[in-house]
């Protein structure tokens, strides 16, 4: 149970951060889910004992594999675990999804799919396992659990600390007391892909963590 300081003070840096977040394109505005989804983020950092550098990176992963919703999604966005694998499947027949060699979205023998979701796209079954095992959650027996805020986040967090989506792209690996590298970064959760823009994000958030902390 934190002290009236320390419920004070952690008041102060939400009010700073908040400021600055509304300031990241395209926010302008943030919806109370959004709010809500960055303070479940910065809970599991917090728990983490993330420094701002690598915080800020997680949290602009975060916002950009949601499409700043900062709510745990389904791959493609998909409102509905059905409506998932049925966007995967028309993208698969149509042919846009050449790097793909298993249909890793159709119900399994058991009726469970193991396409994306969370803060971070948690893909595969091999991965649900993995992740479930590490964190004590049953993501095998029940998926969707993967959709619940406060796991996915625990999720988002373990995954880039430890190297758990790419086996040696950890948080550490990229931001040391020596440098930050937020482009290459990007490979702890998926190679090259869009490195230079969630560096810009990276840059955003972690001016809102500081004006965070310097308002405690």
């Amino acid at each position: 149970m934190p002290t009236k300081a320390e419920h004070d003070a952690q008041q102060r840096f939400e009010r700073a951060f908040f400021d600055r977040a509304r300031m990241i394109p395209p926010a302008r505005r943030l919806t109370a889910a959004q709010v809500a989804g960055f303070k479940v983020v910065l809970g599991a950092i917090a728990v983490a004992g993330l420094k701002p550098e690598p915080a800020a990176y997680v949290l602009a992963t975060a916002w950009h594999e949601t499409g700043g919703r900062m709510e745990p999604v389904r791959e493609a966005f998909a409102a509905t675990d059905q409506a998932a694998i049925d966007a995967l499947e028309r993208a698969w027949q149509a042919g846009r999804l050449g790097q793909v060699s298993t249909t890793y979205w159709r119900p399994d023998a058991d009726g469970k799919a193991w396409f994306g979701r969370g803060y971070v796209q948690l893909t595969w079954r091999e991965n649900y396992a993995r992740m479930g095992e590490r964190l004590g959650v049953d993501l095998l027996g029940d998926p969707s659990l993967a959709m619940e805020p406060r796991i996915s986040a625990r999720i988002l967090v373990t995954g880039m600390v430890e190297g758990l989506f790419a086996r040696g792209q950890t948080l550490g690996r990229y931001f040391t007391d020596l440098y930050a590298d937020p482009v290459n970064a990007r490979r702890i959760v998926n190679g090259t892909d869009r490195a230079q823009l969630i560096a810009g994000l990276w840059a955003e958030f972690l001016e809102a963590i500081e004006a965070g902390e310097a308002a405690r």
